[in-house]
């Protein structure tokens, strides 16, 4: 059977199908109690519950609502006590229509009158002048004479006097007789002049006819009154009364009507400065309008827009209620409780199915819950400020409420120190109970589940601490382009749009620099390590590093070549490659206490153990683990770092000094196993076994004597086998296929760094081993591997 279908059948029955019962160890201390204990989580789901509840619902007023016009609203306000406001729409509306009503004022401009009459007397004038001279006229210069007397009296004033009835008043009587007749004509449009004429064509005096027109007249002493008014109609039939009674035959009458006809206009003159004195003193004694809203009744209607009357009337009551211990929300407490109830229950099955790690370490469930209730207490502080006066008399301030919210804080907290998973769960429970809490506003629930999602977005694969404010930035951006799109829609004004924009984009800048602050604080409280601080650790100038460099070189150089193995195979199996790398690099950090008592120092061929006895000497292996673990203390180390260097050996034997011990002993029972194995514990975790197995390997490659496949091969699977079979693996949560691909990983890196290079010239080649030799050398290696 060829050796690769033995390594699978090895596998298999190493690792049979059936699940391992989970080890549990009583907890011996406090720590271990409160991390593992079912009661603690159960009491970090309770305590979770009732801060929602007393964050997002418990003593909601109205007040914090922050409803816009043309906004559809997204739940019903209903007035809890009865209450009035003075109503400045109404008003404004009322008092705007009262304006409109105010009656036109007019002054008499009797100017029309007094140039006719100019205009009259120098036709008069003629008349005389031609009756001086009629006598010696031909009747052609006669006739000539009075068609130029109408033109020049037509000419004045744009007339329509014929000589015909120029003839018939000179026929008539004597000039005296003639001007008392136009003088009594005279008189009768100086009466209509007085009074008033306006003109029935004229749509702005929509009188309408055979009716009495009265009108706003100011008179003389500056007084208005009304008055009745003329048409030119009116004023025309008391010229023709007043001429009848003269007497006067008919063609005469007509002739004279015929004069005054033109002469009748509208003198009827709009006085803008009486019009405004007469609004303004309305204006004095108009009364606002005083809207009174009873107890029960329908302030804001779900899935309508809200008029502007509608929002002057939730200020008004908010205002109301400022100061006042109202809420409206308490009657459904108990649906509300059960509403956080199931959503956390829903959280809770997700972390269970979907991010086991977390479920079962009430450190990390409790870090979740105290940054959701932070998060949302920052949301109910926001929102409280709605009941501050400077917003609650401030439109545009109040309306950017909901857009400086800071939603995106607790799911890039949870994205960066837990996992992506757990962040966008954080996510969408954030924007849920904050849509809730602001009036069940469905465009806040995506709004600030979009800015999340980018914000972790952005967070994926952090490698510096910058980026969390690139972040921050974006998810603000995603809530200005929302704002904008969303608002602009809904028909908001564009300074309220600019003003929210700008409010979304700083808090989003902020909830990143604040982000940046938190990380260190609570990785060191909860004990979380994100790889920042890994890629920060990396730094081969950290002090134990330095020393490592320049008092165990060896070793150092070890811990390189275990690093660069454990990386690519945590990689390969989708485990921290970045945590593997950085545990190496610190894992041997014991050996600086005694670090000529390894073998990768020892560069002057002295070695201490040949003066020691084997107990001694394993008593000294072994101590660099508990040295390694007081150096990763002292000098801060994360925790997974220092989980790694305990767990490195996990509980391996020193076959080395096991053997010898043996080999002295008088009898083989004299010899105690536990004396020679390491203290353990055992790998907990994935990245812990891959460096356990890395480190076996690294050090049994350095003795194989000739580097080929099937000698590489061979090693990492006696290694292996030799390990498992040792129930090295037992502990840690890794799968057949998993140790497989490691497998794989090993020994492709170590073909690469263990590879030979070609003479140059003039170098002397060196001795091939016999095929023996390697063979013997090549079981030493897997044997070191083993025992290392």
């Amino acid at each position: 059977m060829p050796f690769s279908e033995q390594f699978k059948a090895w596998i298999q029955k190493a690792f049979p199908h059936k699940k391992r019962k989970r080890r549990t160890e009583t907890p011996s201390t406090l720590p271990r109690f409160l991390e593992e204990s079912p009661a603690v989580g159960i009491a970090v789901f309770v305590l979770t519950v009732a801060a929602i509840v007393v964050t997002t619902f418990v003593g909601i007023k109205p007040t914090g609502f922050q409803i816009l016009p043309n906004q559809v609203a997204s739940i019903r306000i209903v007035a809890g006590e009865e209450f009035s406001y003075r109503s400045k729409i109404l008003s404004e509306r009322k008092q705007q229509q009262l304006l409109e009503e105010v009656p036109h004022v007019y002054r008499i401009d009797m100017g029309p009158y007094n140039t006719f009459k100019e205009h009259v007397e120098a036709l008069i004038e003629d008349i005389e002048d031609f009756k001086s001279i009629d006598d010696d006229l031909t009747a052609s210069q006669a006739e000539a004479r009075i068609e130029s007397i109408a033109n020049d009296f037509n000419a004045r004033g744009g007339y329509r006097l014929s000589p015909e009835n120029v003839a018939a008043m000179l026929d008539y009587a004597n000039v005296e007789t003639l001007k008392e007749l136009i003088n009594t004509g005279l008189i009768s449009i100086e009466e209509s002049y007085k009074l008033g004429i306006y003109d029935e064509d004229d749509p702005t005096f929509n009188v309408g006819r055979n009716a009495v027109a009265v009108f706003q007249i100011v008179n003389q002493e500056n007084k208005v009154g009304q008055k009745r008014v003329e048409s030119i109609d009116d004023a025309l039939r008391s010229v023709r009364i007043n001429l009848g009674a003269t007497n006067v035959p008919p063609k005469v009458a007509e002739s004279v009507i015929r004069l005054f006809r033109d002469a009748l206009k509208p003198n009827l003159r709009k006085s803008a400065q009486e019009m405004e004195r007469l609004r303004e003193k309305m204006r004095a004694s108009f009364e606002p309008v005083i809207v009174q809203v009873q107890e029960g009744e329908s302030i804001i209607e779900p899935g309508q827009p809200v008029t502007p009357e509608q929002h002057e009337q939730l200020v008004a009551y908010q205002r109301h209620l400022a100061g006042k211990n109202v809420s409206t929300l308490d009657n459904q407490l108990f649906g509300r409780i059960l509403l956080v109830l199931a959503m956390v229950i829903a959280a809770t099955f997700f972390i269970r199915l979907e991010h086991k790690v977390t479920f079962q370490s009430n450190g990390r469930l409790g870090l979740l819950a105290l940054l959701v209730v932070i998060n949302l207490i920052l949301v109910r502080a926001c929102f409280e400020l709605g009941n501050f006066e400077a917003f609650l008399y401030d439109n545009k301030l109040s309306a950017i409420l909901p857009y400086i919210t800071p939603t995106v804080l607790a799911p890039i907290l949870v994205a960066v120190l837990i996992g992506t998973g757990p962040g966008l769960l954080m996510a969408l429970m954030i924007s849920l109970f904050t849509a809730v809490m602001f009036g069940n506003r469905l465009d806040l629930l995506v709004m600030s589940f979009l800015a999340s999602t980018v914000g972790i977005y952005f967070c994926r694969n952090l490698r510096k601490r910058g980026r969390v404010v690139t972040a921050g930035f974006f998810a603000g951006v995603s809530v200005a382009i929302f704002t904008l799109l969303f608002n602009r829609v809904d028909g908001l004004p564009w300074p309220t749009i600019i003003y929210q924009m700008t409010g979304g984009l700083l808090t989003g800048l902020a909830e990143g620099v604040l982000v940046v602050g938190l990380l260190p604080i609570l990785e060191g409280i909860f004990r979380r390590t994100t790889d920042i601080t890994l890629l920060e650790l990396c730094d081969y100038n950290h002090p134990i590093l330095r020393r490592m460099q320049m008092e165990a070189p060896g070793s150092w150089h070890h811990s390189l070549m275990v690093a660069n193995l454990a990386e690519n195979a945590c990689n390969a199996i989708g485990a921290n490659g970045l945590l593997a790398r950085v545990a190496c690099m610190f894992h041997d950090i014991g050996k600086l206490v005694k670090p000529e008592y390894f073998t990768e120092n020892q560069l002057d061929g002295f070695n201490p153990h040949d003066e020691k006895s084997p107990s001694f000497s394993a008593l000294v292996i072994k101590s660099h683990v508990k040295e390694g673990v007081d150096l990763g203390l002292t000098y801060k180390l994360p925790r997974p770092v220092i989980d790694v260097i305990r767990q490195h050996h996990g509980t391996n034997l020193i076959r080395f000094f096991f053997h010898k011990a043996k080999q002295k002993a008088d009898h083989e029972a004299h010899v105690q196993e536990s004396t020679y194995r390491y203290d353990g514990p055992k790998p907990q975790f994935k990245e812990s076994a891959v460096i356990l197995l890395a480190d076996s390997v690294e050090a049994a490659s350095r003795s194989l004597a000739k580097v080929t496949p099937q000698n590489v091969e061979e090693l990492v699977d006696r290694i292996f086998q030799s390990n498992i079979d040792d129930g090295q693996l037992n502990d840690c949560p890794i799968t057949i296929a998993e140790v497989a691909a490691i497998r794989e990983s090993f020994i492709f890196t170590l073909l690469n760094s263990l590879h030979s290079r070609i003479a140059y010239p003039g170098q002397k080649p060196i001795e091939k081993p016999s095929k023996k030799s390697d063979d013997r050398k090549n079981e030493r290696a897997a044997e070191a591997g083993a025992s290392k």
